[in-house]
């Protein structure tokens, strides 16, 4: 995430649905000094084995696994320009129709609450309804994928959104696409690309 500007330091977190539960990244620790057995296995009723602390965030990456079937990995992120437009705690307007990758006609933002709090995660799966990402109010972004490789392609192109409306709305106000441009683009996106058979 950091080589990709999506992070720095060792904000953010990372996880990757496994059997029943999940593998996530430690708590306070830099990504590129990470060896194997730092990574955290946890059980879906919150149960942990590893010799580290999960990061603060499990919540919300057990929460996703548990809602949602098709999330194989998650991926949270201190992007700067997602992480400026959560602190205004608005969702992202239509201004681009590839807002609708995400799953609907905003990309939403959710309500804040303080980090790695019951209440965070379920103000970030309310957010996530249809959905595979969104902002969390004065804190950053969060998407998840079916794999570590599809998370991380969706978080980049979140980012790149969040810089394009930054800069569109510093020119002015940009125009939105309306409701039923945006449901064509949601309804070309589920062909679009190669579908497995």
């Amino acid at each position: 995430m950091n080589a990709r500007c999506l992070n720095r330091g060792t904000a953010g977190n990372l996880s990757a649905r496994h059997g029943e539960g999940f593998l996530i990244t430690p708590t306070g620790m830099a990504y590129d000094e990470l060896v194997p057995a730092d990574i955290v296995v946890m059980d879906l009723d919150g149960s942990r084995r590893g010799a580290r602390k999960p990061s603060s965030e499990w919540r919300f990456h057990r929460d996703l696994y548990a809602a949602r079937p098709e999330a194989g990995a998650v991926l949270h992120a201190h992007a700067p320009f997602a992480t400026a437009l959560a602190c205004l705690g608005r969702d992202i307007p239509p201004f681009h129709y590839m807002i609708a990758r995400f799953g609907g006609g905003t990309l939403r933002c959710a309500a804040y609450a303080t980090f790695g709090t019951q209440e965070l995660s379920d103000h970030a799966l309310r957010a996530l309804e249809g959905r595979c990402a969104c902002l969390l109010a004065n804190h950053g972004l969060l998407v998840f994928g079916r794999d570590l490789s599809h998370a991380l392609d969706l978080a980049v192109e979140a980012e790149a959104l969040c810089e394009q409306y930054w800069r569109a709305s510093t020119l002015g106000r940009p125009p939105l696409l309306d409701d039923a441009e945006m449901q064509r683009v949601l309804e070309k996106f589920a062909g679009y690309g190669q579908q497995e058979d």
